[in-house]
């Protein structure tokens, strides 16, 4: 069976498999940090671990201090977007003159830039392409180092990132969220709670109300620090809610 990538932007053009691609970013580029200002820059639960753990907060003070929460008409699932500071320009919290005070741990995105990684599934199964991002502003291109996508992926630790995320994407492009008009205000927080507020999450299910919470009846809860093994267990916590798994 055939399938169909998604359309591309403009500025967005499909890598094929072994292509190279010449990048470089450092602070002798002139304009650098520049990527990170005017942008849109969607989370996923796993960027959200990492950068909460990185910044020693719990995870509802990170959500409260630095996340919009926004759901678009006609979308099942919430999107959370990194707050942006209001300085006329729209920039990351995260960036100073010397570059991403988080870059440790710095999102998926902004690991990958310039590079794109889409992953989707269908009835055939699941897919993914890479594409390069080739913004007007970016002068990171002139650079002499060349790179194909295993080698930047690699270089770039997505690695981790693109394990989680592929997780969650049997959530999100489930068979039986297409058979869904919306969540529910309950669902919705459920979802933002087992995938997103770990903290909070981890206070549930260790908590005295544990057994009557719905899907986790005779599930053992992951080892209290281990922040990975609980993203998991609310993946499937929500699966088993939502679709029955």
């Amino acid at each position: 069976m055939d399938t169909v990538q998604p359309a591309l932007p403009e500025h967005v053009n499909n890598l094929a498999d072994g292509e190279t691609f010449a990048f470089a970013c450092h602070p002798d580029v002139p304009c650098f940090t520049e990527c990170c200002r005017e942008l849109e820059l969607a989370l996923t639960p796993y960027d959200v671990l990492r950068l909460k753990n990185g910044l020693k907060l719990r995870s509802n003070v990170f959500l409260e201090r630095y996340v919009i929460i926004e759901k678009e008409p006609g979308e099942v699932f919430p999107r959370l977007y990194l707050a942006m500071v209001n300085d006329g320009r729209a920039s990351c919290p995260f960036v100073g003159a010397a570059g991403c005070r988080v870059y440790d741990n710095r999102p998926g995105a902004c690991r990958a830039y310039p590079l794109g990684r889409a992953a989707y599934q269908d009835l055939a199964g699941r897919h993914e392409f890479h594409v390069l991002l080739r913004e007007p502003h970016c002068q990171g291109f002139a650079a002499a180092a060349r790179h194909s996508a295993v080698q930047w992926t690699a270089a770039q630790e997505l690695a981790d990132y693109n394990y989680h995320n592929d997780e969650v994407m049997t959530l999100l492009q489930h068979r039986q969220v297409k058979k869904w008009l919306r969540l529910s205000e309950q669902q919705t927080e459920k979802f933002i709670l087992a995938l997103y507020n770990l903290d909070d999450f981890r206070d549930l299910i260790g908590g005295p109300d544990r057994a009557r919470v719905a899907g986790l009846a005779g599930q053992e809860p992951p080892p209290a620090a281990d922040d990975v093994a609980l993203l998991r267990f609310g993946l499937r916590w929500l699966k088993n809610d939502f679709f029955g798994e």
